[in-house]
C-alpha cells in the first residue's frame, strides 16, 4: 500500500499492518520512540539499512506538515561544516497524531538517480541511471529489499563525471515478491567513502 497515496515505503515498514502493529507496541510500552523523529529516521535509513556509517549527520530537517525532508551528510576534516550527502524525503505513514515516518525517497541534487522511474515494476537484470557533477566519480548500485541480510543485487564501479553528465549502469538482483525494493547509487572516495546517495523505490515482477 502507498504512503499518502502516492508514495513507495522503503523504509522501516513494508505496509500498513507493520504500522498499526508498532503503533499498538508503542501505546503500550513505549517502543521505538525514534520512529515519531524524523532525524533519526532518516539517520537510521542511512546507516542501518544502506550502511553508510559515516553518514551520521542531519545537517538540516525542513517540516511540511505530513512531510520531512533531512539532509543528511558528514564531517571531514577538509572543512569546517559537515557535508550533505543527499536529502532525504519521509512521510508520516497512517494515521493519527503517533503516524511514524517513513522513508520514500530522495531529491534530486547534482546525482541524481532517475532510471527506473519511481515506482516502476523492475525486473532482473535491472537498468540504472541518473546525471552527475563531478570529478573522478566511482559508483555502487545496490538493490536492497526489507528484512534481508544484505544486498540482493550490486555493481560497482561505474566510472563517471562531468558536469551534469549522463551515467548508466545493469545490476541483476534476486526478486522476491510483495516487497518494495530499494534501488540505492552512491559514489565518494575523495573524502569519504560515501559523499553522495540517491535512492528510489520500484516494484518486483511478480
Amino acid at each position: 500500500m502507498l504512503v499518502a497515496g502516492h508514495y513507495q515505503p522503503l523504509w522501516p515498514f513494508s505496509g500498513p499492518e507493520e504500522v498499526a502493529a508498532w503503533q499498538r507496541a508503542h501505546r503500550e510500552n513505549g517502543t521505538g520512540a525514534w520512529h515519531l523523529d524524523a532525524r533519526r529516521t532518516a539517520l537510521a535509513f542511512t546507516r542501518d539499512y544502506l550502511g553508510f556509517a559515516e553518514i551520521d549527520q542531519a545537517v538540516k530537517t525542513v517540516l511540511d506538515g505530513r512531510h520531512a525532508r533531512v539532509h543528511v551528510g558528514f564531517r571531514s576534516e577538509e572543512v569546517r561544516r559537515p557535508l550533505v550527502a543527499a536529502v532525504v524525503h519521509l512521510v508520516r505513514y497512517g494515521t493519527g497524531e503517533d503516524a511514524p515516518w517513513e522513508v520514500v525517497g530522495t531529491d534530486d541534487t547534482s546525482f541524481t538517480l532517475t532510471r527506473p522511474s519511481y515506482g516502476a515494476t523492475a525486473g532482473s537484470p535491472l537498468t540504472v541511471g541518473g546525471r552527475i557533477t563531478g570529478v573522478d566519480e566511482s559508483i555502487r548500485i545496490q538493490v536492497l529489499r526489507p528484512g534481508s541480510g544484505g544486498p540482493a543485487g550490486e555493481e560497482c564501479c561505474v566510472p563517471a563525471g562531468g558536469e551534469d553528465a549522463p551515467w548508466s549502469a545493469r545490476v541483476a538482483y534476486a526478486a522476491v515478491p510483495g516487497r518494495t525494493l530499494t534501488v540505492v547509487a552512491s559514489t565518494g572516495g575523495h573524502v569519504a567513502t560515501v559523499e553522495r546517495f540517491a535512492v528510489t523505490g520500484v516494484l518486483p515482477p511478480y
